[in-house]
């Protein structure tokens, strides 16, 4: 296991700039630098949308969005929590690679846990786990030695924004002011889009290319939503609860509809790539409202891990609803480097999805599942509950020592038992020898 966990080594920011700016030019024609736009939702599963068949859920600008992209229904996170998932889709690492493997540090206090006592306490102990993320470059940082602007709104788990690479950005991170999870940045959405869209126009103004990281509180709880989407919903909906949840997801395709209507209206689109996926999966309680049940968010099942993900760049990206090719959110960051031109960094793992030999060469994709709260930057393994491969047409959930429910090996077709309810481990006991091998052989790369 020390094999597994070994510690990376610090980069200094010249060091790896410097590989950067040596990295050799790649994959996607020279030209003008494009415009990149992350849209990340919060607390989605992958069938709420209307391109993936949810019979009532009216999502019609993510679905434009499907159709003009590449869209891989197959997609999957590298972990059903939004803090790792998110510092993963920045970085291109694992979480066992940045050291960010759930959302709160472990510790006793006497108290209301969020509260403002607690929100300082936990920042104290966060600031382990917090350095050793800040070792690795971010997108941001990357693209900011090309001459980009970038702009962080929504979630935010890595402190100021400014500490995450950005230029600009929303999350002040000052836990005596909130500054757990994203602050003044989770008013985006919510409150409007207006400091995306003046950001877009300075960043016109300076004639830059620019990143944005539109990642709102949506749909996530509170599930609060306009009361004429609510009144929409609840007479389609098994319960208000329901329908307040569906009613969320229609409010943030709102949101998106406005961000690209943004985009177009500025004649950005054409050099403009927009990357979509969401950060974890969510299914709602019919009883309780702004509760998820077990098998969604933070659970290894593929309601908890399984999401769209889109690629849109036109002229440049041929869409395709890609249901066979598996993608990960890993590969967020190999292919925005792609399209400015540059080679993944050496510890990044994924691949560049718009490369056709690498995807088809691509047989399996990973995921892990770790406790809420981290017991130590140095011991990620303690509270790990699961380690998962995807495969066609399997799926192999091999528990870790933290797992409560199971110490029993599941293995599921995946194609035949999306809902993962038949666990054929007993009856292929071949499989799972060779799937576990290839998980063991990568988590110890």
């Amino acid at each position: 296991m020390e094999k597994v966990f070994r510690s990376y080594p610090f980069k200094c920011v010249f060091m790896v700039f410097l590989l950067v700016s040596m990295t050799k030019v790649t994959s996607f024609a020279q030209g003008e630098k494009p415009n990149i736009i992350y849209i990340l939702s919060d607390d989605q599963s992958w069938n709420d949308y209307g391109f993936t068949g949810h019979p009532h859920i009216e999502t019609p600008n993510i679905d434009k969005l499907a159709g003009e992209g590449h869209t891989f229904t197959r997609g999957y996170v590298t972990a059903p929590l939004c803090s790792p998932s998110l510092a993963s889709i920045i970085t291109g690492l694992y979480p066992y690679q940045h050291g960010i493997s759930g959302n709160d540090p472990e510790f006793k206090f006497e108290g209301k846990r969020y509260n403002n006592n607690w929100q300082i306490a936990r920042s104290r102990l966060y600031k382990d786990y917090l350095d050793e993320f800040q070792k690795h470059p971010t997108i941001p940082m990357v693209l900011k030695k090309l001459g980009y602007l970038s702009f962080q709104a929504g979630k935010w788990w890595g402190g100021n924004y400014k500490e995450g690479g950005f230029t600009d950005g929303m999350t002040h991170g000052d836990p005596s002011r909130g500054g757990r999870h994203g602050d003044e940045g989770l008013k985006i959405g919510r409150e409007g889009m207006d400091p995306i869209f003046d950001f877009m126009d300075h960043a016109i103004d300076e004639d830059k290319p620019f990143f944005v990281w539109y990642a709102p509180f949506l749909p996530h709880s509170p599930h609060n939503p306009p009361d004429s989407l609510l009144q929409k919903y609840l007479p389609l909906a098994p319960t208000k609860s329901v329908a307040a949840y569906w009613a969320m997801c229609e409010w943030f395709d709102i949101t998106v509809g406005q961000l690209l209507d943004r985009v177009e209206e500025k004649g950005l689109s054409e050099n403009t790539l927009v990357v979509f996926v969401t950060d974890n999966g969510w299914i709602q309680d019919p009883n309780v409202p702004n509760k998820f049940v077990k098998g969604s968010k933070q659970a290894p099942q593929d309601m908890g891990i399984r999401t769209p993900i889109i690629y849109k760049w036109p002229g440049k990206i041929k869409p395709k609803m890609d249901h066979s090719n598996l993608t990960s959110s890993i590969d967020m960051a190999v292919t925005t480097m792609a399209a400015v031109g540059l080679d993944p960094l050496p510890d990044m793992h994924g691949i560049n999805v718009m490369d056709k030999k690498a995807l088809k060469k691509r047989k399996e994709i990973y995921s892990m599942d770790f406790s809420h709260d981290m017991k130590g930057v140095d011991v990620p393994e303690e509270t790990l509950e699961s380690r998962i491969l995807i495969t066609s047409p399997w799926k192999i959930i091999v528990p870790g020592v933290a797992n409560e429910d199971t110490q029993e090996v599941l293995l599921y077709n995946i194609l035949k038992d999306p809902l993962e309810e038949n666990n054929l481990a007993n009856k292929h006991p071949d499989v799972v020898k060779k799937l576990t091998a290839s998980l063991d052989n990568w988590w110890g790369k």
